[in-house]
């Protein structure tokens, strides 16, 4: 096999012994005394030439003051451009790790469709965000978070004979907020009619203090005029309380 060296020697034998020009290595040295690093000093001459040798060659040199600040300068860059790596290969990663939970979980998600998950789903629901049985003829959940507001209209939907119109909603805001613009959202949000909303309701203690949050649309109420449902829930969710408690008991 033969071999083209730096210095255009042609070895016709296996191993490989490197050797270069004194001019060449009298250029590299004056590339160095300029204050350039290895990587730009092999750009510059067009060569692969390994670190030790080049070592070898400027062990005897004093470099430029100018030099270190251009070294510190370069490995502020590298740290930047490392820790941008980084963050998209993080990012990757987590969507990878967010995706798989995903798989695990659509079967269950399905489920959701199951009257009995669904009204599992839904009394838990309640238990923590609406109103409790006070002799009324209806109970409320309020929340300022869409999601929840549309689980709630969803999993009625699922587990009752649904009636739209013992649906009575409110919107609950800050002082400084549109009204008019905060009911079209609600509105669109649950499709419910204006006719089936009551009037804003403005909370005084926000006077004259500014909404902090940009993207806050107040919360919306929502009255559900049936007892029966409402009890029907807080049976189950107390039965579920129960069972729990007799099969695992306290944490502590």
């Amino acid at each position: 096999m033969v071999h083209i060296l730096a210095h255009g020697v042609s070895l016709g034998y296996n191993n490989v012994v490197q050797g270069y020009s004194k001019i060449l290595i009298q250029e590299a040295k004056e590339l160095r005394l300029k204050g350039q690093t290895y990587r730009e000093i092999r750009r510059r001459l067009n060569l692969i030439i390994p670190k030790s040798t080049l070592s070898s060659w400027f062990k005897d040199i004093v470099l430029p003051k100018y030099y270190y600040n251009k070294i510190s300068k370069l490995n502020i860059e590298h740290l930047k451009k490392a820790r941008l790596i980084a963050i998209e290969t993080n990012k990757v990663k987590r969507q990878e790790f967010l995706g798989g939970l995903d798989k695990i979980n659509l079967t269950i998600a399905d489920s959701i469709q199951s009257h009995e998950t669904a009204k599992i789903a839904l009394a838990m629901l309640c238990l923590g965000e609406a109103s409790k049985y006070k002799s009324t003829k209806s109970f409320s959940l309020g929340n300022s978070d869409p999601r929840i507001i549309i689980i709630f209209f969803s999993l009625l939907r699922i587990c009752f004979d649904f009636n739209l119109e013992k649906i009575r909603c409110t919107v609950q805001c800050r002082a400084d907020q549109n009204v008019e613009e905060l009911e079209r959202f609600w509105q669109n949000v649950t499709g419910v009619p204006k006719r089936l909303f009551y009037k804003t309701r403005i909370d005084p203690r926000t006077i004259g203090k500014p909404t902090k949050k940009i993207d806050y649309k107040g919360v919306l109420r929502i009255n559900y005029l049936d007892t029966k449902v409402q009890l029907e829930l807080e049976s189950l969710s107390s039965l579920i309380y129960n069972k729990l408690l007799l099969r695992y008991g306290p944490v502590a």
